[in-house]
């Protein structure tokens, strides 16, 4: 009897668990804290302080852009991910509201501050209306690519702030998040695939197949990791960027897993949690070596 209650009560647990979970992917809060975490690990490897201002406004630009992004690809999303377009049906607007709401906060925080670039923070309305409704998601691989680039600003943005966007460490911060989000993102369509055949979105995954996005996804995950290593020998990188190596491995990881049956919580979590998963990594090594 005892068994079996403490079996009900994980089970229990567990599905609490996982509602928690999906209300954070479906609402955007844990891609925004994914974001908020590479603006950490540029600072932390580049040895600049850590400040909430910028780590507010990557979160808040985050939150608007991806909610906006809901609302445009609802009806892929209810071939592909029904539950999130029912979540976002259900609480959408709100979070459109909260998203728009922290977003002019912040470009009014950054103007009242007079920090340096502060009209740069109208690229996230721009990155959310061209991919949104600008039909950049419509040619083959510029969609990744897009996606890549827009992530790869975030250490650059964080370089601006401090002053410093063209250090050896912010550059290289922003081609690995760019190579590596690519990659990511050629992933993240394996879900999609049924979805993106109907609309007439030719993405990798629909072109070459499952298998084959995998393959060549690992092979250009374990290229990204060579360059790391080839880099950080022949420049005054410190070695602390082998850091970066880290993440390569979390990707090594989930890449084989990459199916279209696996759930928004796989994709939403695991895959987008790779930054979380890094910065974390990052943290850890400054509190205990660095």
């Amino acid at each position: 009897m005892s068994n079996s209650i403490a079996t009900q009560r994980t089970r229990r647990w567990l599905s609490s668990l996982e509602s928690a979970l999906r209300v954070l992917v479906h609402s955007n809060l844990f891609i925004s804290l994914a974001t908020t975490s590479v603006v950490v690990t540029t600072v932390l490897l580049a040895d600049l302080p850590v400040e909430p201002i910028p780590l507010f406004i990557v979160f808040a630009a985050t939150l608007f852009v991806y909610t906006v992004n809901r609302f445009t690809d609802l009806e892929e999303d209810e071939a592909n991910v029904p539950k999130r377009a029912s979540f976002t049906r259900r609480y959408g607007w709100l979070l459109l509201v909260l998203g728009v709401a922290l977003y002019v906060a912040a470009i009014a925080v950054a103007v009242a501050l007079g920090l340096p670039g502060a009209i740069y923070l109208f690229l996230p309305l721009v990155v959310a209306l061209l991919y949104s409704v600008g039909g950049v998601k419509e040619v083959f691989l510029v969609k990744n690519c897009f996606v890549g680039v827009a992530w790869g600003l975030l250490p650059l943005g964080a370089g601006y702030y401090y002053g410093q966007p063209w250090r050896l460490e912010i550059l290289a911060m922003a081609g690995y998040v760019t190579a590596m989000i690519t990659v990511a993102a050629v992933i993240f369509d394996v879900k999609d695939i049924e979805g993106d055949l109907e609309e007439g979105i030719p993405t990798v995954p629909n072109r070459l197949g499952p298998a084959a996005t995998r393959r060549y996804s690992q092979a250009a995950n374990a290229f990204i990791a060579a360059a790391v290593v080839a880099v950080v020998a022949a420049t005054d990188l410190s070695s602390a960027f082998l850091a970066l190596l880290a993440m390569n491995a979390y990707v090594a990881g989930y890449i084989p897993f990459a199916t279209p049956d696996r759930g928004p919580l796989f994709y939403g979590f695991v895959v987008d949690g790779e930054h979380v998963f890094l910065a974390a990594v990052v943290v850890a090594l400054e509190w205990l070596v660095w």
